[in-house]
């Protein structure tokens, strides 16, 4: 019976258009705490939530962010998709939000100076230069983009929302020259020698390649590239509100916490006592 429900629920997200790293995420956590209870998901009650919780803290040793992930697959299952009057008063504590690292102007440019494949240089430019997920970069297509425009709309985002990029012209330019001169069809931006959309390992792999090549001495991945595009939009006083719809953030306050790298500014304000 519990297995029948969970394959239900998974249906259900899969209709309500959840993308499928969210559902694949929801079910492994709901199954967990399936084998965990041991009896019919109908009979749940608050205590077996905080028993399993304090289990994967202990035991497993999870974090903050994890618990919270987990809770929130828990709740979805009983409030939206049960409908069930379960109580569920657990407090977990927030998820610390670290100070991203982001490369400066000058070590985007070591970086993209070292890489000799030209497809690969064009995917580092584009998220770069966009700010998109490594996700939505994967998923883009040719017709998600104007070149005309310098445009583009990423389709079904974080949140399954729809929202518009901007393109840089040099690359536009260069990725014309490159889709001439692909001899595979796909309709994936960037695809492999299948024409299928390319894995996330596959970027985050040749990306720490190059990092290292290019001598820098910093943890990158894909989403340091879209912090580094948040921040450069910052030092360059573009207004916070387009940062957070360019970056498709639902809450300002997630976009907000670019101002705590944004230290350059800092140091050009006068101290008061200077002005004494």
């Amino acid at each position: 019976m519990s297995q029948e429900l969970l394959n239900k629920f998974k249906n259900e997200l899969n209709i309500m258009g959840y993308s499928q790293r969210t559902i694949d995420t929801y079910m492994i956590y709901l199954n967990m705490f399936n084998d965990f209870v041991k009896k019919d998901l109908n009979e749940i009650n608050n205590d077996d939530i905080v028993n399993f919780l304090s289990y994967l803290k202990t035991e497993k040793k999870v974090g903050s962010a994890t618990l919270n992930l987990v809770l929130s697959a828990i709740k979805h299952f009983y409030i939206e998709f049960l409908k069930n009057n379960i109580i569920i008063n657990i407090k977990l504590p927030k998820k610390a939000k670290k100070i991203p690292i982001v490369l400066t102007p000058k070590e985007i440019k070591q970086l993209i100076s070292v890489i000799d494949n030209n497809r690969n240089k064009l995917i580092v430019e584009f998220i770069f230069s966009t700010g998109v997920r490594i996700s939505e970069c994967i998923n883009m297509k040719i017709n998600n983009l104007n070149f005309d425009e310098y445009t583009g709309n990423v389709i079904s985002g974080k949140g399954n929302k729809d929202r518009i990029i901007i393109l840089s012209k040099k690359w536009v330019e260069d990725y014309k020259k490159y889709l001439s001169n692909r001899k595979i069809h796909s309709e994936y931006l960037f695809c492999n020698n299948l024409g299928q959309s390319l894995s996330v390992d596959t970027i985050q792999k040749f990306l720490k390649v190059y990092a290292h090549k290019a001598n820098i001495d910093k943890k990158i991945s894909p989403h340091t590239l879209r912090h580094s595009f948040a921040t450069n939009l910052l030092e360059n006083d573009v207004n916070i509100r387009y940062i957070q719809q360019l970056l498709g953030h639902a809450n300002l306050n997630t976009t907000q916490i670019y101002t705590k790298v944004n230290t350059n500014k800092l140091k050009t304000i006068q101290n008061p006592l200077d002005n004494i």
